[in-house]
């Protein structure tokens, strides 16, 4: 899986295509540490996973930001299409990490109906039924694949739009850009 990220170390490791664009500015603040500009109007639209262990540098008003397990924006349609069609949003990054809750969850099935049980007062039963339901709807597979998918897919939804896909490594909490994407 690593092999296909892309470090991004210099400005010159940024894509000719997303240099001086609102995905460029983001990798140049984030890893590169450049000092933040001021903004009055988000830039840009960053889908990314809930995860706690992710935080963007990023100037205040540079962005809206969904976060959805595994940065999946699925179910989040019309909050996508409020950002375009209202924030004149024209840039969408899709933001994933490595070691990620949303792949595999078949494997927390378990966990997941134990800590309904135990944390919420639920009965096993209903903790089960809602496992079952929803996971199919979440579970991202790789989260590269993810990513890029989920980019192709926002891309034919709005072919106006530039959509990235990026990895974001928890190790070292810098973002990748992906091959094949």
């Amino acid at each position: 899986m690593m092999n296909r990220l892309i470090s991004v170390k210099t400005s010159k490791d940024i894509f000719p295509s997303l240099i001086h664009t609102p995905i460029g500015f983001l990798l140049e603040y984030h890893n590169l540490l450049r000092r933040p500009d001021s903004y009055t109007n988000a830039q840009i639209l960053i889908g990314m996973c809930m995860d706690n262990r992710k935080h963007l540098r990023i100037p205040d008003n540079f962005a809206f930001i969904i976060r959805s397990g595994g940065a999946n924006l699925r179910y989040s349609a019309f909050k996508v299409s409020y950002a375009i069609a209202v924030g004149n949003i024209r840039y969408i990054a899709i933001i994933v990490h490595n070691n990620c809750g949303m792949v595999n969850l078949l494997s927390r099935k378990s966990q997941f109906i134990n800590g309904l049980v135990d944390n919420a007062g639920w009965d096993k039963e209903r903790a089960e039924e809602h496992f079952m339901r929803f996971a199919p709807m979440f579970e991202i597979g790789d989260e590269i694949d993810f990513a890029i998918s989920e980019a192709k897919r926002l891309r034919s939804v709005y072919p106006g739009i530039t959509v990235v896909p990026l990895f974001y490594k928890v190790e070292d909490n810098l973002l990748y850009l992906l091959e094949g994407r």
